[in-house]
């Protein structure tokens, strides 16, 4: 999960991607009072977002060769997957350097990622969330 606007990005080791793990990490991230767009691929998983959140959700359909739209006509397509998409291939050039990570610690590497990532700079919640074990996320 990436936010646009403050560039904070949000990942999950999970044991499945079902539609309700879906539905929880959203739950989890997304503060119901604010409004909020999401742009997804076409996936049922995602599907029900709008009728159980306050959201405004947009999909692009890969399959139709679909990659970005401009919905509003303004010139800027605002409506794709790319910023997940390239923070995703950043994670698995962290994750290839050591030639495969056995999935019991593989929280732990995600974790690492995932901080030095969002970190602006060393503070106390960035040392806490080095130091700390985090375990998966459960729905």
């Amino acid at each position: 999960m990436a936010n646009r606007e403050s560039g904070e990005v949000r990942w999950a080791v999970c044991r499945t991607n079902s539609q309700h793990f879906c539905e929880s990490w959203v739950s989890a991230w997304v503060k119901t009072d604010e409004w909020i767009r999401v742009c997804t691929v076409e996936w049922l998983g995602y599907s029900k977002l709008t009728e159980r959140y306050q959201i405004e959700h947009r999909t692009v359909c890969h399959s139709a060769r679909e990659w970005a739209r401009d919905d509003d006509g303004d010139g800027i397509r605002e409506v794709h997957c790319n910023t997940c998409e390239g923070a995703g291939t950043g994670l698995r050039n962290y994750l290839r350097q050591f030639k495969g990570v056995n999935k019991v610690n593989l929280y732990s590497y995600v974790a690492t990622y995932e901080t030095m990532f969002n970190a602006k700079r060393i503070s106390a919640p960035i040392i806490r969330k080095m130091c700390f074990k985090r375990t998966f996320f459960s729905p």
